[in-house]
């Protein structure tokens, strides 16, 4: 089972100084312990993760500090983008990479971040799947395929990637179309627990596979699930650590759900924790993210592994102090050493 390490930010509104220290010297310290990536997101106009707007230029710093870790956008919002766009970012962050880019490809939900690109909303979950197609084309150096029958092609991409095949994943939220989507297209699937249990994901990932496979694409495809992620020398100690940044980051994302055009009082901060109790319960103490000690965390993976997954995303950016998390690290490359020991499948090549 590979580890990986996953940035949110549960709030942008932390001090300057501080605000990518994280990022920058926990993408060093995966760099040079064996960790299979850094992933960073999309995010408009909402504290909630709002330290990462564009994952290309958050992967472009890290590109250029690192040497061996991939470099993954978890996710790019393909319906907000042109797809020319979403093809020369990555290849100029796989240059400076040296060929260690990778993207997920996410469809958008949230009305607000479609000002971007208001037409692309209501067709957003068709504009990625057809995207997948077009970046493997811009990728290999051929020209943007014609957008009608008969119109002429497009443009190509410079600079050209390093790499030879893009690696793909869809982001899915549960969606069981969203496994099979990714199944078809012959790419990768990155998902999280917030919409489902382990039963459904098991269930998710084996209909991913069929589908895979009968696409007749080579491996198996390739699975990476998010876990919240802390370690600590007792589970005393990491669930002390834990428990108030986790009630914040639970109802910063509730609020992220609220419509901008919402009106009426606010909710008290004592009935927003209420809110998200059942999601603070089931993260922290059900098994549902990887919180204590690595004995803890290495029967979490185990129990994954049994569903289905290949790598694990440990989002370690949600609130705990940056200086608290960067110390925890080792204990997460111990957890690294002890599953890593399982042998795995290997990334499928998303040709």
């Amino acid at each position: 089972m590979d580890l990986s390490l996953f940035y949110f930010s549960a709030d942008a509104r932390s001090a300057a100084a501080d605000r990518y220290r994280l990022l920058m010297e926990g993408a060093r310290f995966a760099d040079t312990h064996g960790f299979a990536a850094v992933w960073t997101p999309e995010r408009h106009f909402h504290p909630f993760g709002g330290n990462y707007p564009n994952p290309a230029v958050t992967s472009a710093a890290i590109a250029a500090t690192t040497h061996s870790v991939a470099v993954r956008a978890g996710s790019v919002v393909v319906p907000l983008h042109h797809v020319l766009r979403i093809a020369e970012d990555w290849a100029v962050v796989d240059n400076l990479a040296g060929g260690r880019a990778g993207i997920s490809l996410a469809s958008g939900w949230n009305r607000d971040d479609f000002l971007l690109r208001p037409g692309g909303y209501e067709e957003r979950a068709r504009l990625t799947r057809d995207a997948i197609d077009v970046l493997r084309r811009l990728w290999r150096g051929e020209e943007l395929p014609a957008e009608a029958p008969g119109a002429p092609a497009g443009p190509r991409i410079y600079p050209l990637p390093v790499a030879g095949p893009l690696p793909m994943w869809l982001t899915a939220g549960g969606s069981p179309q969203t496994f099979r989507d990714a199944g078809r297209a012959g790419v990768g699937v990155l998902t999280h627990l917030a919409n489902q249990d382990p039963a459904e994901l098991s269930a998710r990932i084996a209909d991913y596979r069929q589908h895979y496979e009968a696409a007749g694409w080579p491996g198996r495809g390739h699975v990476v699930l998010m876990l919240h992620t802390y370690l600590d020398s007792s589970r005393a100690a990491a669930v002390a650590a834990v428990d108030e940044p986790l009630y914040d980051y639970l109802v910063s994302a509730m609020n992220l759900f609220q419509p901008s055009s919402a009106a009426g009082p606010v909710p008290s901060r004592a009935l927003r924790r209420l809110a998200v109790r059942p999601a603070h319960e089931r993260y922290l103490n059900q098994g549902l993210g990887l919180f204590g000690t690595v004995d803890d965390a290495e029967s979490v993976v185990a129990r994954f592994r049994q569903c289905g997954v290949d790598e694990i995303a440990c989002l370690i950016d949600f609130g705990v102090p940056a200086e608290r998390v960067l110390d925890s690290l080792q204990h997460l490359d111990d957890l690294r050493r002890r599953v890593a020991d399982v042998v795995g499948p290997a990334p499928a090549p998303h040709r």
